[in-house]
């Protein structure tokens, strides 16, 4: 059975009761996880270069602008409480799906550790993030990693470390252009990561009025045992990923197809989406300049605040472990 990751992300807008309903039909669809994202304003990183951003001499975006006190604001009226994390997982459970958090930095592993959940999502920036990977796999049964704008040589190194734990893991090929077009899918990138792992899928941000779940649909296809989406109850206009965020309808359309014959999903896509091969592209790829602009940015967007320090949490520092009980 494929796995149907619905991602929550921010599209509660931070309200409870939307995030209820939001499980609530995600489970009806045929979910089998409902994943939030464990984000506090006070963890964003403040970095100059982005208050401003830059463009070149022929107009190329060099670097993008978001500055701290807007981003700020606007995440700090989107979280969720200790008690709401706790209370999110309860409301999973009652529905019979799997609770998952993405976890962005090594400071809140701590109080996320004891709250029961067995699997939490490593966001795509992360990926390459060795010292955050190592102290989850300390408190987690598995771990599931998305890889986009990740290059090669990093998806290797932590793959290499996980294998070596024998610890659980999915890799979930994704592209970091938001959205992406299907054309730019490269589900070859899947046959890339089964060398790593046993478990891999797909995390993607398709615009979902022009082309549904056609690219997620296609993975199964090919072979994707895990699927993850933007899931919303609400209109497009009235969250910030509503463009790229699925409905029930949906996830009811990725569920049913999986229980396909590999056969007749074949003459389904053939039927339906003709076009579905040209999301194959490349295992091997380079990054595109919208994938580098976007790492440069969400690859350190948060950080490890230790006494006035930011600290990444991909730094080598000989003291990060002790980030998870905040004192260094």
């Amino acid at each position: 059975m494929v796995e149907i990751i619905a991602e929550f992300c921010q599209n509660h807008n931070g309200n409870f009761n939307i995030l209820k309903q939001m499980i609530h039909d995600a489970a009806e669809g045929g979910a089998t996880h409902g994943k939030i994202q464990t984000i506090y304003a006070d963890d964003l990183s403040f970095r100059k270069e982005f208050e401003t951003g830059s463009v070149d001499r022929n107009g190329q975006i060099t670097c993008i602008k978001r500055a701290y006190q807007t981003e700020y604001d606007r995440l700090r009226a989107l979280e969720l409480t200790r008690e709401q994390h706790r209370l999110f997982i309860e409301e999973c459970q009652k529905f019979s799906i799997i609770p998952l958090t993405t976890v962005f930095n090594i400071t809140r592993i701590a109080e996320l550790k004891d709250l029961g959940w067995k699997t939490v999502k490593v966001a795509s920036y992360d990926c390459a993030s060795l010292p955050l990977i190592q102290e989850l796999a300390n408190y987690f049964e598995e771990l599931i990693i998305s890889t986009g704008a990740t290059y090669d040589h990093e998806i290797e190194t932590t793959a290499q470390y996980l294998n070596n734990r024998k610890h659980r893991f999915t890799f979930l090929h994704c592209v970091t252009i938001y959205p992406t077009p299907l054309y730019e899918m490269n589900l070859k990138r899947m046959n890339y990561l089964r060398n790593f792992t046993s478990s891999i899928g797909l995390s993607e941000h398709s615009l979902v009025g022009k082309d549904g779940v056609n690219a997620s649909l296609a993975a199964i296809y090919f072979g994707a045992d895990t699927i993850e989406r933007h899931f919303t109850v609400l209109p497009e206009d009235e969250t910030r990923d509503g463009r790229v965020s699925i409905h029930k309808v949906h996830l009811q359309q990725l569920r049913d197809f999986g229980k396909l014959s590999k056969e007749d999903q074949k003459s389904y896509l053939e039927e339906k989406v003709p076009m579905y091969e040209k999301t194959l592209g490349s295992a091997k790829r380079e990054l595109s300049h919208e994938e580098l602009l976007n790492r440069a940015y969400y690859r350190g967007r948060f950080c490890n605040k230790i006494k006035e320090k930011q600290i990444y949490n991909w730094e080598d520092s000989e003291n990060h472990r002790s980030l998870i009980s905040g004192v260094v």
